[in-house]
Protein backbone atom coordinates (compact mmCIF):
# COMPACT_ATOMS: atom_id res chain seq x y z
CA UNK A 1 0.00 0.00 0.00
CA UNK A 2 1.15 3.54 -0.71
CA UNK A 3 2.94 5.75 1.78
CA UNK A 4 1.30 9.10 2.55
CA UNK A 5 3.04 12.16 3.99
CA UNK A 6 0.77 13.97 6.46
CA UNK A 7 2.04 17.43 7.35
CA UNK A 8 0.76 18.60 10.71
CA UNK A 9 -0.17 14.99 11.39
CA UNK A 10 -0.15 15.27 15.17
CA UNK A 11 -2.67 18.12 15.04
CA UNK A 12 -6.40 17.84 15.53
CA UNK A 13 -7.60 16.88 12.06
CA UNK A 14 -4.24 15.44 11.06
CA UNK A 15 -4.14 12.87 13.87
CA UNK A 16 -7.64 11.61 13.08
CA UNK A 17 -6.70 11.37 9.41
CA UNK A 18 -3.59 9.34 10.25
CA UNK A 19 -5.82 6.91 12.16
CA UNK A 20 -8.16 6.55 9.17
CA UNK A 21 -5.22 6.12 6.77
CA UNK A 22 -3.89 3.30 8.94
CA UNK A 23 -7.37 1.78 9.07
CA UNK A 24 -7.44 1.86 5.26
CA UNK A 25 -4.08 0.06 5.01
CA UNK A 26 -1.79 2.98 4.13
CA UNK A 27 1.69 3.63 5.48
CA UNK A 28 2.11 7.07 7.03
CA UNK A 29 4.96 9.47 7.71
CA UNK A 30 4.34 12.70 9.60
CA UNK A 31 6.20 16.00 9.37
CA UNK A 32 5.27 18.25 12.27
CA UNK A 33 7.25 20.77 14.31
CA UNK A 34 4.74 20.39 17.18
CA UNK A 35 4.07 24.13 17.27
CA UNK A 36 0.38 23.43 17.75
CA UNK A 37 0.30 19.87 19.10
CA UNK A 38 1.99 17.34 21.37
CA UNK A 39 4.39 14.49 20.60
CA UNK A 40 2.29 12.31 22.93
CA UNK A 41 -0.37 12.18 20.20
CA UNK A 42 1.89 9.71 18.37
CA UNK A 43 1.47 7.30 21.27
CA UNK A 44 -2.28 7.88 21.28
CA UNK A 45 -2.47 7.00 17.59
CA UNK A 46 -0.57 3.80 18.36
CA UNK A 47 -3.02 2.94 21.16
CA UNK A 48 -5.92 3.22 18.72
CA UNK A 49 -4.41 1.54 15.66
CA UNK A 50 -1.56 -0.61 16.95
CA UNK A 51 0.75 1.33 14.63
CA UNK A 52 3.01 4.27 15.39
CA UNK A 53 3.63 6.57 12.44
CA UNK A 54 7.09 7.73 11.45
CA UNK A 55 7.63 11.32 12.56
CA UNK A 56 10.19 13.89 11.48
CA UNK A 57 10.43 17.11 13.45
CA UNK A 58 11.11 20.22 11.40
CA UNK A 59 9.51 23.41 10.13
CA UNK A 60 8.11 23.22 6.61
CA UNK A 61 9.15 26.83 6.10
CA UNK A 62 12.74 25.54 6.04
CA UNK A 63 13.23 24.96 2.31
CA UNK A 64 16.40 22.88 2.62
CA UNK A 65 14.83 20.48 5.10
CA UNK A 66 11.75 20.01 2.93
CA UNK A 67 13.96 19.20 -0.08
CA UNK A 68 16.04 16.79 2.00
CA UNK A 69 12.96 15.02 3.34
CA UNK A 70 11.39 14.42 -0.08
CA UNK A 71 14.72 13.32 -1.57
CA UNK A 72 15.01 10.65 1.15
CA UNK A 73 11.37 9.52 1.16
CA UNK A 74 11.12 8.48 -2.48
CA UNK A 75 8.34 6.03 -1.60
CA UNK A 76 5.91 8.83 -0.69
CA UNK A 77 3.23 8.90 -3.40
CA UNK A 78 0.70 11.19 -1.72
CA UNK A 79 0.70 14.25 0.53
CA UNK A 80 -2.05 15.52 2.79
CA UNK A 81 -1.13 19.06 3.79
CA UNK A 82 -2.58 20.27 7.09
CA UNK A 83 0.35 22.28 8.44
CA UNK A 84 -1.07 25.79 8.79
CA UNK A 85 -2.06 28.24 11.46
CA UNK A 86 -5.85 28.37 11.61
CA UNK A 87 -7.24 30.69 14.29
CA UNK A 88 -9.35 33.39 12.64
CA UNK A 89 -9.12 35.83 15.54
CA UNK A 90 -5.37 35.44 15.95
CA UNK A 91 -4.84 35.95 12.23
CA UNK A 92 -6.51 39.36 12.48
CA UNK A 93 -4.02 40.34 15.20
CA UNK A 94 -0.95 38.61 13.69
CA UNK A 95 -1.42 38.62 9.91
CA UNK A 96 2.27 38.28 8.96
CA UNK A 97 2.61 35.14 11.09
CA UNK A 98 -0.18 33.56 9.04
CA UNK A 99 1.04 34.70 5.63
CA UNK A 100 4.60 33.55 6.30
CA UNK A 101 3.76 30.09 7.63
CA UNK A 102 0.75 29.16 5.51
CA UNK A 103 2.20 30.30 2.18
CA UNK A 104 5.87 29.39 2.55
CA UNK A 105 5.16 25.87 3.76
CA UNK A 106 3.05 25.12 0.69
CA UNK A 107 5.46 26.73 -1.76
CA UNK A 108 8.43 24.84 -0.29
CA UNK A 109 6.65 21.51 -0.72
CA UNK A 110 5.64 22.24 -4.31
CA UNK A 111 9.12 23.45 -5.28
CA UNK A 112 10.64 20.28 -3.84
CA UNK A 113 8.49 17.82 -5.80
CA UNK A 114 10.47 15.91 -8.41
CA UNK A 115 7.99 13.15 -9.30
CA UNK A 116 4.32 12.46 -9.83
CA UNK A 117 2.39 13.27 -6.68
CA UNK A 118 -1.15 13.13 -5.35
CA UNK A 119 -1.81 16.12 -3.13
CA UNK A 120 -4.74 16.82 -0.81
CA UNK A 121 -4.90 20.38 0.46
CA UNK A 122 -6.62 21.27 3.70
CA UNK A 123 -8.67 24.28 2.64
CA UNK A 124 -11.62 25.93 4.30
CA UNK A 125 -15.10 27.28 3.78
CA UNK A 126 -13.63 30.66 4.77
CA UNK A 127 -12.75 31.10 1.07
CA UNK A 128 -16.44 31.81 0.49
CA UNK A 129 -16.50 34.73 2.93
CA UNK A 130 -20.15 35.60 3.54
CA UNK A 131 -21.82 33.76 0.63
CA UNK A 132 -24.59 35.46 -1.30
CA UNK A 133 -26.53 32.19 -1.68
CA UNK A 134 -26.89 29.32 0.82
CA UNK A 135 -26.11 26.47 0.83
CA UNK A 136 -22.85 27.39 -0.85
CA UNK A 137 -21.62 25.19 -3.71
CA UNK A 138 -18.09 24.73 -5.02
CA UNK A 139 -19.04 26.93 -7.98
CA UNK A 140 -19.90 29.90 -5.78
CA UNK A 141 -17.69 32.94 -6.30
CA UNK A 142 -14.85 33.30 -3.85
CA UNK A 143 -15.60 36.40 -1.79
CA UNK A 144 -13.16 38.83 -0.23
CA UNK A 145 -11.76 37.04 2.80
CA UNK A 146 -13.02 38.13 6.21
CA UNK A 147 -9.64 37.41 7.84
CA UNK A 148 -5.95 36.93 6.99
CA UNK A 149 -6.40 33.22 7.74
CA UNK A 150 -9.16 32.99 5.14
CA UNK A 151 -7.05 34.93 2.68
CA UNK A 152 -4.14 32.50 3.06
CA UNK A 153 -6.48 29.65 2.11
CA UNK A 154 -7.64 31.58 -0.96
CA UNK A 155 -4.06 32.36 -1.99
CA UNK A 156 -2.95 28.75 -1.45
CA UNK A 157 -5.77 27.53 -3.68
CA UNK A 158 -4.69 30.03 -6.34
CA UNK A 159 -1.09 28.81 -6.06
CA UNK A 160 -2.21 25.21 -6.49
CA UNK A 161 -4.46 26.06 -9.43
CA UNK A 162 -1.70 27.95 -11.24
CA UNK A 163 0.89 25.25 -10.57
CA UNK A 164 -1.41 22.46 -11.71
CA UNK A 165 -1.82 24.31 -14.99
CA UNK A 166 1.85 23.84 -15.82
CA UNK A 167 2.65 20.63 -13.90
CA UNK A 168 0.56 17.70 -15.04
CA UNK A 169 2.51 15.37 -12.73
CA UNK A 170 0.71 17.02 -9.82
CA UNK A 171 -2.88 15.97 -9.05
CA UNK A 172 -4.62 18.05 -6.38
CA UNK A 173 -7.86 17.98 -4.44
CA UNK A 174 -8.64 20.97 -2.24
CA UNK A 175 -11.06 20.10 0.54
CA UNK A 176 -13.04 23.11 1.68
CA UNK A 177 -14.36 22.01 4.99
CA UNK A 178 -16.61 23.68 7.40
CA UNK A 179 -16.34 23.53 11.22
CA UNK A 180 -14.72 20.32 12.51
CA UNK A 181 -15.65 19.34 16.06
CA UNK A 182 -15.77 16.22 18.22
CA UNK A 183 -13.17 13.56 18.92
CA UNK A 184 -12.36 9.91 18.26
CA UNK A 185 -14.87 7.51 19.76
CA UNK A 186 -12.18 6.09 22.07
CA UNK A 187 -11.64 9.50 23.62
CA UNK A 188 -7.89 9.07 23.07
CA UNK A 189 -7.40 11.90 20.54
CA UNK A 190 -9.25 15.14 20.06
CA UNK A 191 -8.80 18.89 19.80
CA UNK A 192 -5.98 20.16 21.99
CA UNK A 193 -5.83 23.97 21.79
CA UNK A 194 -2.76 25.76 23.10
CA UNK A 195 -3.85 28.49 25.47
CA UNK A 196 -7.38 29.85 25.38
CA UNK A 197 -9.37 28.13 22.60
CA UNK A 198 -10.40 30.27 19.65
CA UNK A 199 -13.08 27.80 18.57
CA UNK A 200 -16.47 27.26 20.16
CA UNK A 201 -16.59 23.57 21.09
CA UNK A 202 -13.23 23.26 22.90
CA UNK A 203 -14.11 26.38 24.86
CA UNK A 204 -17.45 24.79 25.74
CA UNK A 205 -15.82 21.60 27.00
CA UNK A 206 -13.11 23.47 28.91
CA UNK A 207 -15.76 25.70 30.48
CA UNK A 208 -17.86 22.69 31.44
CA UNK A 209 -14.92 20.98 33.15
CA UNK A 210 -14.00 24.15 35.05
CA UNK A 211 -10.88 25.13 33.16
CA UNK A 212 -12.49 28.27 31.70
CA UNK A 213 -15.08 30.75 32.82
CA UNK A 214 -18.44 31.41 31.17
CA UNK A 215 -18.75 30.99 27.42
CA UNK A 216 -19.17 34.14 25.36
CA UNK A 217 -21.64 33.97 22.49
CA UNK A 218 -20.22 36.51 20.06
CA UNK A 219 -23.32 38.30 18.85
CA UNK A 220 -27.02 37.58 19.19
CA UNK A 221 -28.18 40.15 16.64
CA UNK A 222 -27.32 38.34 13.42
CA UNK A 223 -30.03 37.74 10.83
CA UNK A 224 -30.44 34.10 11.91
CA UNK A 225 -33.32 32.24 13.62
CA UNK A 226 -31.97 32.80 17.15
CA UNK A 227 -29.62 35.73 16.45
CA UNK A 228 -26.39 33.77 16.92
CA UNK A 229 -23.98 32.90 14.13
CA UNK A 230 -24.68 29.75 12.12
CA UNK A 231 -22.06 27.23 10.95
CA UNK A 232 -21.95 23.80 9.36
CA UNK A 233 -20.39 21.64 12.09
CA UNK A 234 -18.85 18.35 10.96
CA UNK A 235 -17.53 15.49 13.07
CA UNK A 236 -13.74 15.28 12.82
CA UNK A 237 -13.87 11.52 12.16
CA UNK A 238 -16.16 12.08 9.16
CA UNK A 239 -13.74 14.74 7.99
CA UNK A 240 -10.75 12.42 8.36
CA UNK A 241 -12.47 9.72 6.33
CA UNK A 242 -13.06 12.25 3.54
CA UNK A 243 -9.30 12.76 3.22
CA UNK A 244 -8.86 9.03 2.66
CA UNK A 245 -11.59 9.17 0.01
CA UNK A 246 -9.77 12.06 -1.65
CA UNK A 247 -6.47 10.14 -1.77
CA UNK A 248 -8.25 7.14 -3.28
CA UNK A 249 -9.88 9.32 -5.94
CA UNK A 250 -6.48 10.76 -6.88
CA UNK A 251 -4.97 7.27 -7.02
CA UNK A 252 -7.74 6.11 -9.34
CA UNK A 253 -7.08 9.00 -11.75
CA UNK A 254 -10.85 9.39 -12.08
CA UNK A 255 -10.81 13.17 -12.40
CA UNK A 256 -10.96 14.91 -15.77
CA UNK A 257 -8.76 17.71 -14.42
CA UNK A 258 -5.69 17.62 -12.17
CA UNK A 259 -7.20 20.19 -9.80
CA UNK A 260 -10.54 19.66 -8.05
CA UNK A 261 -12.40 21.28 -5.15
CA UNK A 262 -14.89 19.67 -2.78
CA UNK A 263 -17.00 20.94 0.10
CA UNK A 264 -16.97 18.86 3.27
CA UNK A 265 -19.79 19.39 5.72
CA UNK A 266 -23.15 18.06 6.77
CA UNK A 267 -25.09 20.38 4.49
CA UNK A 268 -26.92 21.75 7.53
CA UNK A 269 -26.41 24.93 9.54
CA UNK A 270 -26.36 24.93 13.34
CA UNK A 271 -26.30 28.10 15.45
CA UNK A 272 -23.98 28.77 18.38
CA UNK A 273 -26.90 28.61 20.78
CA UNK A 274 -28.05 25.32 19.25
CA UNK A 275 -24.57 23.88 19.80
CA UNK A 276 -24.70 24.94 23.45
CA UNK A 277 -28.12 23.31 23.85
CA UNK A 278 -26.91 20.13 22.11
CA UNK A 279 -23.96 19.86 24.49
CA UNK A 280 -26.22 20.21 27.52
CA UNK A 281 -28.78 17.69 26.27
CA UNK A 282 -26.23 15.09 25.17
CA UNK A 283 -23.98 15.25 28.25
CA UNK A 284 -26.30 16.31 31.06
CA UNK A 285 -23.94 19.17 31.90
CA UNK A 286 -25.14 22.74 32.43
CA UNK A 287 -23.21 25.54 30.77
CA UNK A 288 -22.82 29.15 31.82
CA UNK A 289 -22.72 31.59 28.95
CA UNK A 290 -23.03 35.30 28.30
CA UNK A 291 -23.84 37.32 25.18
CA UNK A 292 -21.01 39.47 23.85
CA UNK A 293 -20.34 41.72 20.88
CA UNK A 294 -19.70 40.33 17.42
CA UNK A 295 -16.14 39.14 16.85
CA UNK A 296 -14.00 40.68 14.06
CA UNK A 297 -13.55 38.34 11.10
CA UNK A 298 -16.65 36.22 11.77
CA UNK A 299 -19.25 35.71 9.05
CA UNK A 300 -22.96 35.62 9.86
CA UNK A 301 -23.89 32.21 8.53
CA UNK A 302 -22.51 29.60 6.20
CA UNK A 303 -23.18 25.99 5.39
CA UNK A 304 -22.33 23.91 2.38
CA UNK A 305 -23.90 21.97 -0.43
CA UNK A 306 -22.10 18.60 -0.28
CA UNK A 307 -23.73 16.95 -3.31
CA UNK A 308 -20.47 16.93 -5.28
CA UNK A 309 -18.60 15.16 -2.46
CA UNK A 310 -21.33 12.56 -2.25
CA UNK A 311 -21.40 11.93 -5.98
CA UNK A 312 -17.68 11.98 -6.82
CA UNK A 313 -15.87 11.16 -3.59
CA UNK A 314 -18.48 8.65 -2.49
CA UNK A 315 -18.40 10.35 0.91
CA UNK A 316 -20.99 11.87 3.20
CA UNK A 317 -21.08 12.83 6.87
CA UNK A 318 -22.53 10.12 9.09
CA UNK A 319 -22.29 11.60 12.60
CA UNK A 320 -24.62 14.28 13.97
CA UNK A 321 -24.31 17.12 16.48
CA UNK A 322 -25.12 14.84 19.44
CA UNK A 323 -22.21 12.52 18.61
CA UNK A 324 -19.97 15.54 18.11
CA UNK A 325 -20.74 16.89 21.58
CA UNK A 326 -20.57 13.51 23.37
CA UNK A 327 -17.17 12.64 21.89
CA UNK A 328 -15.77 16.12 22.54
CA UNK A 329 -16.81 15.83 26.19
CA UNK A 330 -15.34 12.32 26.46
CA UNK A 331 -12.02 13.67 25.16
CA UNK A 332 -12.08 16.65 27.53
CA UNK A 333 -12.59 14.37 30.51
CA UNK A 334 -9.80 12.07 29.30
CA UNK A 335 -7.28 14.86 28.88
CA UNK A 336 -8.18 16.32 32.27
CA UNK A 337 -7.40 12.96 33.89
CA UNK A 338 -4.39 12.22 31.65
CA UNK A 339 -2.63 15.50 30.86
CA UNK A 340 0.16 15.34 28.28
CA UNK A 341 2.24 18.04 29.98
Amino acid sequence: MAKILVTGGTGYIGSHTVVELFNAGYEVVIVDNLSNSEAAILNQIEKITGKKPEHEFFDLCDEAKVQDFLSRHTDVTGIIHFAAYKAVGESVQLPLKYYKNNLYSLINILESLDRKMNFVFSSSCTVYGQPEVLPVTEDAPVQKAESPYGNTKQICEEILTDYCNINKDLSVISLRYFNPVGAHETGLIGELPIGVPNCLVPFITQSAIGKRGPITVYGNDYNTPDGSAVRDYIHVVDLAKAHVSAIKRLESAAAEDNYEVFNLGTGKGTSVLEVINAFESSTGETLNYTIGARRPGDVEQVWGDVTKSSNLLGWSAALGIEEMMKSAWKWEKYIAANPFN
